[in-house]
């Protein structure tokens, strides 16, 4: 039997791409075209004129024109600046008479079988040297996926060497990646994808074919493709789940993980039921260390598109995490086409309300709603996104201060009566189901679960390993008891989630209670 060589796999998968998917083949020998040239530049002529119909050939022109002198500087501003055409469209200015000024589409995203697409091998390009990539991609005559194989039946080369294999193309043909939206590195065995920027570790699997998977470490090749290039998917990946992390002079392309697209997807069909509906628009639990925050920002962003100018408020319970979040989001603020705002008290969180009634980002901490229970808006196209909703958006009912006759209300109950008319969706690592501490109480049923093992198993956490070890534990059940009540008793009293945890935090030092002999405990009781 014939080994199953590089080139057998090459036309495995074009013949998958072909068949499966629905894409053109063409062999890029046979193509005629100037080699200096990166992208097939007839085809992306007449897509352009498909897509843009009935937009005037100035216009067009110069759409070429600036395609062709793309030279931001490096290799990466020019494609941070290709991919902003790319998925907002490219602005144009012509003469007809007088000066006039356009958009001109680089791929129609509400038609998507209007575009042309089609996977070519052996793609030669010549730029410092002559290079020929194995698989591309192209969606209207543009080069947007670059796939690099390695044979699945020699023990010399692996998916790694794939990999090396692509950092050198973007030394001797740095334009061809210029017009780069994904990169593959593939042995059949292993197929992962990732961007210019992605190190070896973040390029990722893509493990459904539909947003269903079981715990496992790797999948087919064809669930990888099929799951990830199906054309309406490919689309919405480019225009919706590849932003720029930008923070002083580091820049990095980041493309989301399937688990990201999925749960954003879900999240965002969730959003466009509740906000006609209870405002519940569920829970989006991903483990800590899986890109949460970046998941919010893609979810900021998709959101925009798909409910009718939202007002969106993202709500931590802690002030180090409302920075960590609002720079995040401040790092994408191109990819959202807003500039976020951080509030800086309840006054200001309802002034800036008050001065809209569409769009616009802004951060508040859950402690500046507990200053009034009076709404701080009416309108109903408010989003609140609530960062670890496991903690402290709890209570809709009142409590009573016994010692003071006070009623009060909880925190969720404070937040709901301030916006009365939003939609919540809590993003939590660590849901929690406690008396009424309910996370999906307050926000609905789980969106999406990625928990720790799955994670672990994609790599995007590292797992924890320890050492147990046997210590002989005093602990007094009656004093935890007695120390449970009294936190209870103070946030009753309206102590906030942060004063209780940085108390705990304090008094609590595991590692003396857990070495405590029975004499030392037994003092500590008595006093």
């Amino acid at each position: 039997m014939a080994p199953f060589t590089e080139n057998s796999y090459e036309q495995a998968l074009i013949e998958l791409l072909r068949d499966s998917l629905g894409y053109e083949y063409l062999h890029g020998p046979d193509i005629e075209r100037d080699y200096h040239v990166p992208y097939h530049e007839a085809q992306l002529r007449d897509s352009l004129a498909t897509i843009n119909h009935g937009k005037p050939l100035a216009a067009l022109d110069e759409a070429m024109k600036k395609l062709r002198d793309i030279d931001a500087g490096s290799m990466l501003q020019s494609n941070e600046l290709f991919m902003d055409w790319l998925q907002n469209g490219l602005p144009v200015s012509y003469f007809d008479k007088k000066e006039k000024h356009d958009i001109i589409s680089l791929i129609d995203y509400d038609n998507p079988h209007v575009n042309t697409f089609q996977v070519v091998n052996q793609w030669t390009y010549v730029e410092k040297s002559e290079k020929r990539a194995d698989v591309v991609l192209f969606i209207n005559g543009l080069p947007l996926v670059l796939i690099e194989l390695k044979s699945p039946s020699r023990d010399e080369t692996d998916v790694s060497e794939a990999y090396r294999q692509l950092r050198n193309y973007m030394k001797e043909i740095p334009q061809m990646f210029v017009y780069n939206a994904i990169c593959v590195m593939s042995d059949m065995a292993e197929s992962k994808a990732g961007t210019i920027t992605a190190n070896e570790d973040r390029f990722m699997q893509w493990k459904s074919k539909d947003g269903q998977f079981e715990a496992t470490e790797v999948v087919d090749y064809d669930t990888f493709f099929e799951g990830m290039f199906k054309k309406e998917r490919l689309l919405d990946l480019i225009h919706n789940f590849i932003c720029f992390d930008k923070d002083e002079g580091r820049t990095g392309k980041i493309l989301a993980g399937y688990h990201q697209y999925f749960a954003v997807s879900a999240a965002i069909s969730n959003t466009e039921r509740a906000v006609k509906g209870d405002g519940k628009i569920g829970v989006f639990w991903h483990t800590t260390g899986s890109g949460k925050s970046l998941s919010m920002v893609f979810y900021a962003h998709l959101l925009q598109s798909r409910v009718k100018q939202p007002t969106i408020i993202v709500i931590t319970d802690r002030n180090d995490l409302d920075d960590q979040l609002y720079g995040q989001f401040s790092r994408c603020k191109d990819f959202l086409r807003q500039t976020p705002v951080q509030a800086q008290s309840r006054q200001h969180l309802k002034e800036w309300l008050s001065q809209r009634v569409a769009n616009g980002i802004i951060f508040t901490t859950m402690q500046k709603f507990e200053e009034s229970e009076e709404p701080l808006s009416e309108r109903s196209n408010i989003i609140v996104m609530c960062d670890e909703a496991h903690r402290g958006h709890y209570g809709f009912d009142e409590k009573i201060n016994v010692e003071t006759g006070e009623a009060r209300l909880g925190t969720a109950g404070i937040i709901h009566k301030s916006l009365p008319h939003a939609s919540f969706i809590g993003f939590t690592g660590t849901p929690i189901a406690k008396r009424d501490r309910n996370t999906m109480e307050v926000f609905g049923d789980y969106i999406n679960i990625y928990d720790m093992t799955q994670s672990v198993l994609d790599k995007a956490t590292v797992p924890v390993y320890y050492e147990s070890r046997v210590v002989n534990l005093n602990l007094d059940e009656d004093i935890l008891r007695q120390i449970d009540e009294q936190y209870d008793y103070l946030a009753e009293q309206g102590a906030t989630e942060e004063q209780i945890s940085k108390s705990k935090h304090k008094f609590s030092r595991m590692e003396g209670i857990l070495a405590a002999d029975s004499t030392n405990t037994n003092s500590r009781a008595r006093r």
